[in-house]
């Protein structure tokens, strides 16, 4: 394998999200940026569609067509990617935080009360019984609230508050914002050794905590009886986003994510990476048997394309990862 002399992943530029296409029915288009901005406080960055082979040949879906709606939550970006001439599969009703397809983004908050009785105005379905406090023997996460819910198209989302010593300073600013933004991704994991692997070894992200979470908290939060998850989380060379990695002791794994789902799929939520070197990051990978969704590197010549340079590939559980270098 070639030489790894240094760390490919610098950070995290967004999390994509494919949404339902409604095509047709005016009021329910927008459901999803409506929900972004008036539930969550995101504000809108950019509006565009995008067609073609290149994009074809990222996402591994003939003759695609995506509007990709940018929006902003401080200074953290998401994608709702609509496909408007495919109708993709829905993601299943009967959907729990151990099943493999799990992945939710943590979106903090300055006061979880206050989050909360504002989300609840909103036709939400909820995860979590109510907003949750992390046990005092937690050292790790000791004092952190959390609620889980899912967005209009059944999304995993989770609203976070951390204490003084808890989460990043930019956490802790004075802020007269309700919603501050995202502070990481977390996905359902079948093996963290085997997860840690890819994401460091080959990419090159870092270890910045362990913890094990368990109890009635647990359970009450992801709604699974009997919840204990070993949790690993993950930081970038520029810290920024970052990936959780969920591996469920108990009730054990969940389903894996089938083998026929496509990136015009409603369960498909990308991470998108930045690298400095994709060509050498794609080389690695592919000797090191990651399975690849883009048939080559795609390079766009369009201005108003989000991505310069983009291949996309999927981790050992087949979580979508996005690689692009941005010129």
């Amino acid at each position: 394998m070639p030489s790894q002399k240094y760390i490919q992943v610098q950070r995290i530029r967004a999390i994509g999200l494919t949404v339902t296409n409604c095509v047709g029915v005016a009021r329910r288009r927008h459901r999803s940026l409506e929900f972004y901005k008036e539930a969550l406080g995101f504000e809108l960055v950019s509006d565009i569609t995008v067609e073609g082979q290149d994009y074809s040949d990222l996402q591994d879906v003939a003759e695609a067509k995506v509007r990709i709606i940018t929006l902003r939550l401080g200074d953290e970006l998401i994608e709702l990617m609509e496909y408007l001439n495919i109708q993709g599969k829905p993601i299943p009703s009967d959907s729990q935080s151990n099943d493999l397809w799990f992945q939710h983004l943590a979106i903090v908050v300055s006061d979880m009360d206050r989050a909360y009785a504002h989300l609840r105005s909103f036709p939400i379905e909820a995860i979590s019984v109510s907003p949750q406090t992390m046990p005092p023997d937690n050292e790790a996460s000791a004092g952190v609230r959390a609620f889980k819910f899912k967005d209009p198209d059944g999304h995993d989302l989770e609203l976070i508050w951390f204490p003084p010593d808890k989460g990043k300073d930019k956490w802790h600013q004075n802020s007269d914002r309700l919603f501050l933004g995202i502070d990481h991704s977390a996905i359902a994991v079948s093996n963290t050794e085997q997860s840690l692997h890819f994401y460091c070894d080959l990419l090159g992200m870092q270890i910045d905590s362990r913890s094990l979470n368990w109890q009635s908290t647990q359970t009450r939060l992801d709604n699974l009886p009997g919840a204990k998850v070993q949790i690993t989380a993950l930081r970038t060379v520029q810290d920024g986003v970052g990936i959780e990695l969920l591996d469920y002791i108990l009730p054990g794994k969940g389903r894996p994510i089938p083998s026929d789902w496509k990136s015009c799929d409603i369960a498909k939520v990308q991470i998108e990476l930045v690298v400095n070197d994709i060509e050498q990051a794609v080389e690695i990978l592919r000797q090191n048997g990651v399975q690849f969704v883009s048939s080559r590197i795609v390079q766009f010549t369009d201005s108003a394309s989000p991505d310069r340079n983009g291949c996309l590939v999927k981790d050992p559980d087949g979580h979508a990862i996005l690689l692009i270098a941005e010129s």
